[in-house]
Parts: structure tokens; C-alpha cells; sequence
């Protein structure tokens, strides 16, 4: 029978809720969230559950990773299914702070992130958000002190930002990333997804496919620019607007012309209609 998570909202609760776990020789790991949960989400919890005797997810829309122009105030909220999910999992904690506790009246640090922070893909198209991203999941980490944490595939990129971050700050906690959950069709799961019309959920799936089939042309042997190029023109063909469609290194994010130049990655980000999608695969 699931049980009810704690919620804590405010840091002095988080802490007693964690020094009560810690006192029972509990191995801790924390899954951070901005809630509208979905079936990806779930399995992050379940990977934390496999690599930790207890688990703490925390739900926060950070607001210092979005843009002026971006969707903060739309962005999905699902407070009683998203405790419903993880009730269902049976998860320890629940950190649910309000933008005051974040974030106090003179808050004045920020953690300036770069290496793979710097690489040129989503940090070109939304340069303030990894700045934004790693000073909330520094907090988070200090907040709640777990000794692994869980990050999707699917924000590859963001993956490599925290995973750089938690090894050159010496925070003591290990980055485990999880691969990303698709729909049947391919589609990798988002709580942006919602946003797209009948049509355009048609057409979302293409990002993978093309994914897939410029992923097989490189490891034919066929160039990368040409393997790139051609995948890319199939995105716009199917109405995309293209942001990236890159091979990178998939250790440090640089750029790579061979298949030698270490393991790779392709990443993609596409805007169909209003909804921008991100996806990546191994090579």
C-alpha cells in the first residue's frame, strides 16, 4: 500500500526531514523536478529507489532559468497528480518551496557555469538558462545533501552542465543520468509536450526518426557534415524550425568532424509551432 510523502516547504523542515533519514544510516538520492510529472519523471524516481534507500524529489518551477519571453507563468502545474505519482512510488520526501524560500529578499549569488555550459547549443538559443539551472540545483544540492542524484538524458546538455559543476565544486554527490523515456511513436516525454496541437503531435516524432537514420549513415562511414546536412533537411521539410541538429563529443560537448574523435552524440532542438523540443541519442 503506497504511502503519503512528507512535504516540506520551507529549508528548517527539508533539513529535520533529512537529519531524520540520515539517522538511520539512509543512503539518500534526490530528483529534481519542476513538477507536471509524466511517465520519464517516474522512471528517474524508480532509478533513484535501485541506487538509494531513500528518495527525495523536489518540485520547483525556478524562475532564473527562464527568459522574459518564455512560458514561467504557463508552464504546467499538476500539484495533486504529481503527489499522486509519488505517493504511488512510495518516495520519502517531497521539497515543495515557494520562490520566497529560493530565493529571499536579497538574494545576490549566482553560480556562472562554462565548459559544457559554454558549448554552443542551448546556451546560444537561451543564454541566461544554465546560469539559472546550476545556482537552483547547487541550492538543491546543499538543501538537501543526498548522495546521488538523478538527471534525464533527454537534457543532455544540462546532464553534462551539473554533472562538470558537482566535481569542480566538490559537492559530494554523485550524477547519475537516466535515458530518456519515449512514446510509442518515439517522441521523447516532456511536460512541454502538451503544448502541441493534434498536428504537430503528428509530426514531433520526426526529430527521432531522423535522429535514428543520421545516427546509422555515420556509423556506415558516410561524413558527418553530409550525414547532418541531409537529417537536417529533412527537419525543415517536415515543418520545423531548426535551432541546432549537431554531432558532438559526448563527454565534453566539443565539436567533432570524425567518427574517431571519441563517443558521440547527435542533439537536436526544433520549434513546431509554438513548442520548442530538445532530443539527443548516442551515435
Amino acid at each position: 500500500m503506497s504511502r503519503s510523502p512528507l512535504i516540506a516547504r520551507t529549508v528548517p523542515a527539508l533539513r529535520r526531514a533529512v537529519d531524520n533519514l540520515r539517522k538511520r544510516k539512509a543512503m539518500i538520492a534526490l530528483v529534481p523536478t519542476m513538477g507536471a510529472l509524466h511517465d520519464g519523471h517516474v522512471s528517474l524516481v524508480r532509478l533513484a529507489k535501485r541506487r538509494a534507500s531513500r528518495v527525495v524529489v523536489s518540485i520547483f518551477v525556478n524562475p532564473t532559468q527562464f527568459a522574459p519571453t518564455e512560458d514561467l507563468g504557463a508552464y504546467p502545474r499538476t500539484w495533486k497528480a504529481d503527489i499522486a505519482k509519488l505517493a504511488a512510488e512510495d518516495v520519502d520526501i517531497v521539497w515543495h518551496p515557494g520562490v520566497e524560500a529560493m530565493y529571499p529578499e536579497g538574494f545576490a549569488t549566482r553560480i556562472v557555469p562554462e565548459g559544457p555550459a559554454v558549448a554552443g547549443l542551448e546556451d546560444r538559443f537561451r543564454p541566461h538558462f544554465f546560469g539559472g539551472v546550476a545556482t537552483v540545483v547547487g541550492k538543491l544540492f546543499t538543501q538537501c545533501r543526498p548522495d546521488v542524484a538523478i538527471f534525464g538524458e533527454k537534457d543532455f546538455q544540462q546532464l553534462r552542465v551539473v554533472t562538470r559543476m558537482a566535481r569542480d565544486l566538490d559537492l559530494g554527490v554523485k550524477i547519475i543520468g537516466s535515458r530518456t523515456v519515449r512514446e510509442r511513436d518515439g517522441l521523447a516525454m516532456s511536460s512541454r509536450n502538451v503544448y502541441l496541437s493534434p498536428e504537430e503531435r503528428r509530426i514531433a516524432p520526426t526529430l527521432y526518426r531522423v535522429m535514428k537514420e543520421s545516427a546509422v549513415r555515420i556509423r556506415a562511414g558516410d561524413a558527418i557534415a553530409a550525414a547532418m546536412a541531409g537529417g537536417a533537411e529533412m527537419i525543415e521539410a517536415a515543418g520545423f524550425v531548426l535551432d541546432y541538429f549537431e554531432v558532438r563529443h559526448a563527454e565534453t560537448l566539443a565539436p567533432v568532424t570524425s567518427r574517431k574523435d571519441g563517443p558521440l552524440r547527435i542533439l537536436v532542438a526544433a520549434r513546431l509551432g509554438s513548442t520548442r523540443l530538445i532530443d539527443n541519442i548516442a551515435v
